[in-house]
């Protein structure tokens, strides 16, 4: 189980995977950088350089359904509780040509469903994933809905992207345990007791 760096680490894990895969022959004709972005970077278009870009964007973050009650189960008393998360990505192309935009993403397509699964040899290190753990991407059907509500809140016109979801994330790190209370203090009126 990995830390409070999974989040970042799997989108930042998938655009290192995809760079290094993107083959020679395609970049060669159609350049371009895979890199993890934020909503400030997607707002501010004009002013960011995403010109040749494909943006990894995580918007949502949800509790994965089928372990919910599972996160709440502890083994032992000084260990935290697991949170199993679900991490939902848009992946958009950024430029002015209609090819390189729909190449590019049907390549990313491909990629993703040939190989959609994270692992050892791909995650990063900086959220000290388990050795045997991995992430499954799973190409997301979002509705015209909740596309245009993603969009509109972003601000920038809509683009063509692909929704993926990253699952099972799971997160848990022990906090140092603090020493037992051995002593309450608390205020009475006017005189303080400690107990």
């Amino acid at each position: 189980m990995a830390n409070y760096k999974a989040l970042y680490s799997v989108g930042n894990s998938l655009a290192q995977y995809l760079q290094s895969a993107y083959p020679a022959d395609l970049s060669a004709n159609f350049a371009c950088q895979f890199r993890v972005v934020s909503s400030t970077e997607i707002a501010n278009e004009e002013t960011t350089e995403l010109d040749k870009t494909v943006s990894i964007f995580l918007h949502r973050v949800t509790v994965n359904e089928n372990f919910r009650a599972a996160g709440r189960l502890q083994d032992t008393p000084n260990k935290q509780p697991v949170i199993f998360l679900d991490l939902h990505y848009l992946v958009t192309y950024w430029g002015a040509s209609a090819q390189a935009e729909q190449t590019i993403l049907g390549w990313t397509l491909q990629q993703l469903q040939s190989a959609p699964v994270l692992d050892g040899s791909v995650l990063t290190s900086d959220a000290a994933w388990d050795p045997t753990e991995s992430v499954q991407l799973v190409l997301a059907d979002l509705s015209l809905e909740d596309i245009l509500r993603i969009w509109d809140a972003l601000g920038p016109k809509y683009r063509l992207s692909i929704a993926y979801v990253a699952r099972v994330v799971r997160i848990d790190r022990s906090a140092t345990p603090a020493g037992p209370v051995v002593a309450t203090q608390f205020t009475f009126g006017q005189k303080e007791v400690t107990v």
